[in-house]
């Protein structure tokens, strides 16, 4: 005679859902892992290209300044490029190859300005050179969690200075007057992130 079937007992059955359980938590587990990991990835990789993108733009503006200076709204002189600690924008300066593909009737020269304020760093620029008279910026955001933003720049006598432009005694005479068309040789540039700290960049300016 045949015997007769055999089920699971109820013993049986409770460890097989036990070792389950187990192991579905461990897959969780490790498929939690990885997408964290994934997300982590693809946080730092648009941070990096956030970066990238920031000083890329930095670069472009820097390597490209001319020495032509601007009239601020009140019709007073400003130089072709200034910046530090004490001056009004973190960086100002006259940039040249301002694309113009509709053929606009404006110069391909470009007044742009660099501002740190509420942990963002902001590109600024005008759509004239010599405003004269009330005329905002149009405002872009490069980079977020921004601490600091140090400048130094490299004089024709290759000492750095922490603002530009440095005052000349041109007269003799004891009274001293930035030169508005003067040009560092090169700018030093400083961020500090707050989550990747300090970078420097050295930028060289157009001979």
């Amino acid at each position: 005679m045949n015997a007769p079937a055999r089920g699971f007992t109820l013993l049986e059955l409770l460890v097989a859902l036990a070792v389950f359980a187990i192991m579905a938590a461990a897959a969780y587990g490790g498929l939690r892992n990885v997408m964290f990991t994934r997300a982590a990835l693809e946080d730092e990789n648009r941070r990096l290209a956030a970066v990238q993108m920031a000083f890329h733009r930095l670069e472009q503006d820097i390597e490209q300044t001319a020495p032509r200076g601007v009239r601020d709204e009140y019709g007073e002189p400003q130089p072709a490029l200034s910046g530090g600690a004490l001056a009004s924008e973190a960086l100002a300066l006259t940039r040249a190859g301002w694309d113009n593909p509709l053929g606009q009737p404006r110069a391909n020269l470009q007044r742009v300005a660099y501002r740190l304020r509420d942990g963002r760093l902001w590109r600024l620029y005008w759509d004239v050179l010599d405003r004269g008279g009330p005329l905002e910026p149009r405002e872009i955001v490069l980079l977020d969690r921004v601490r600091e933003l140090r400048l130094r720049f490299l004089d024709p006598g290759n000492t750095w200075q922490t603002e530009w432009p440095p005052p000349t005694d041109p007269a003799g005479d004891g009274e001293e007057k930035p030169d508005l068309d003067a040009l560092p040789r090169a700018v030093e540039l400083s961020l500090t992130l707050e989550d990747w700290g300090e970078i420097t960049r050295l930028l060289p300016l157009p001979d």
